[in-house]
């Protein structure tokens, strides 16, 4: 029997400056996701990569002064070297432009919906935010700005290409509501259905050669117009598995897989939860299956953001306070409705009293017992299992308590089913008292040995739980636990601490 296949995407964002953690939050969920599949058996692909074919990336190299191919490469080099700092378990990066794969499914894509009678050139005015890529009604404006950058949007009138997305609104809308094309969490869903009921209209989907400045894809048989960035980058999902020329990676992740995830930031839900599924409507390929989205992360309240110049930078964070630190915050603290105010003092604090206080020190007094009571050798649980029921009863069950919260996109429910066992575990030392029951033993009391006996092997199995659970959260940490628990096999002592405290640690500038 073949494992399910699991294909989960992040989006691909723009290079007009280095990456920041807003980005990194999104890739870690998305590894986090993939980790955890893979531990249940799936054969999974993860792909992440950079969108190169923006205006906002020429105009940021115009503002530089250097040519746009040597700050895009230089910015999603930044990117791509995120895999180290945040222990990224990617199977794929694409960049838009430099990738052979992509133009040629990007081409074969817009042909497809050309052949369906959706594509038609017209002249348009209209009111465009450069941030955003996007052309905007003046009734979505709040006070005549962006509402997501706050900037008064360009007037722009020129010819373009236009996609019939008013031709998809009752497929999108029924597929969307039948749960077929799963949005999570529902209030996205209940946004994308209100949009759609509201009335869909037509978008641009190509750009002049002239105002692009000549960057980007060109519209096949049109030498004049350049592929919307938006159409450009959508593509990016399907042009990374060969669509475009035949790879069989196409079917076997686009076509036949069990599940199509993406993962993405509020800001984008139009352009995923309704532009791309009815391109591929158009094109006669399948959706995916599931659009998970979160909301922002913030410093003092202001979204982080390369353009609004409000950025936090991940690989400084790593590189102060560890991997396991960065994203334990991300995944412990960042809700599944709602933004989430960054500072470095609430990342200290996080690590400090779960990782040293909470985590850290269990596994040593855990470890250190064992050396002390039983010669570094764990005892077999025998029959006095009363006292240690409720620890074995919580480690039992949080696997499945992890696979639902995961399920659910909701990576602080699942990380708190962790915790649980590390609470549970302080617990039954506090109550069973195991140097209280070592003197009794020493004294000839063979009852209280055999309780020791168990409370040190539950305990101990506690920790390979952990071990094994914490593993797609925290990679790194989780393999130091896996190691501590491993060398009572061997008789070997209790290694150094691990994790250390940050609390006088000076935060990164």
């Amino acid at each position: 029997m073949t494992a399910p296949r699991h294909y989960i995407t992040t989006t691909i964002p723009y290079v007009n400056a280095r990456p920041h953690l807003g980005f990194a939050l999104e890739l870690v969920q998305a590894d986090t996701l993939a980790r955890h599949r893979r531990q249940r058996g799936d054969d999974v692909r993860l792909l992440s990569g950079t969108d190169d074919n923006s205006l906002k990336n020429v105009l940021a190299a115009e503002a530089e002064g250097i040519d746009v191919q040597s700050l895009v490469d230089r910015n999603a080099e930044a990117f791509a070297a995120l895999r180290g700092p945040l222990a990224l378990s990617l199977d794929d990066f694409i960049r838009t432009s430099r990738d052979p794969r992509h133009r040629v499914g990007v081409e074969r894509l817009w042909r497809r919906c050309a052949a369906a009678g959706d594509l038609y050139r017209k002249h348009y005015e209209g009111l465009y935010c450069v941030g955003c890529e996007q052309f905007y009604a003046e009734a979505e404006l709040v006070d005549g700005r962006c509402a997501e950058h706050g900037t008064e949007p360009q007037l722009v009138a020129e010819e373009n290409w236009f996609f019939r997305l008013s031709r998809h609104a009752g497929r999108l809308h029924e597929l969307i509501a039948d749960g077929t094309l799963r949005i999570e969490p529902a209030a996205r869903r209940n946004e994308v259905l209100s949009l759609i009921a509201g009335g869909l209209h037509d978008f641009s989907v190509s750009r002049s050669h002239t105002r692009a400045r000549g960057w980007g894809i060109l519209v096949p048989g049109d030498p004049t117009q350049v592929v919307y960035v938006w159409w450009d980058a959508l593509g990016n999902y399907v042009t990374s598995l060969g669509y475009g020329a035949d790879d069989p990676a196409y079917e076997q992740w686009w076509v036949t897989s069990e599940r199509r995830t993406h993962l993405i930031g509020k800001g984008v839900v139009r352009f995923h939860a309704v532009y791309w599924p009815a391109m591929l409507l158009s094109a006669g390929l399948p959706l995916p299956t599931d659009i998970l989205v979160h909301d922002y992360l913030t410093v003092d309240g202001r979204k982080i953001s390369k353009s609004g110049g409000t950025t936090v930078d991940p690989v400084a964070l790593a590189d102060a306070y560890g991997t396991d630190a960065v994203r334990w915050w991300l995944l412990r603290e960042v809700p599944r409705v709602g933004d989430a105010d960054f500072t470095p003092d609430r990342l200290i604090a996080r690590a400090d009293a779960d990782f040293a206080g909470g985590l850290g020190n269990l596994v040593h007094r855990i470890v250190t017992m064992v050396h002390r009571y039983r010669g570094g050798a764990v005892p077999l649980l025998g029959t006095d299992r009363f006292t240690v029921s409720t620890l074995l009863d919580v480690c039992a069950k949080a696997p499945a308590r992890i696979d639902a919260a995961l399920a659910d996109f909701d990576f602080r429910r699942a990380t708190g089913a962790t915790w649980d066992i590390v609470e549970e575990a302080n617990r039954c030392i506090d109550v069973t008292r195991p140097w209280e029951l070592a003197r009794a033993e020493r004294h000839g009391h063979a009852a209280a040995g055999e309780r020791l006996d168990a409370v040190l092997s539950a305990l101990v199995a506690g920790c390979r739980v952990l071990a094994e659970e914490l593993r797609p959260f925290i990679p790194d940490a989780a393999a130091r636990i896996a190691a501590q628990v491993t060398s009572l096999d061997g008789f070997l002592p209790p290694a150094t601490p691990l994790f250390l405290r940050f609390q006088e640690a000076t935060p990164p500038a």
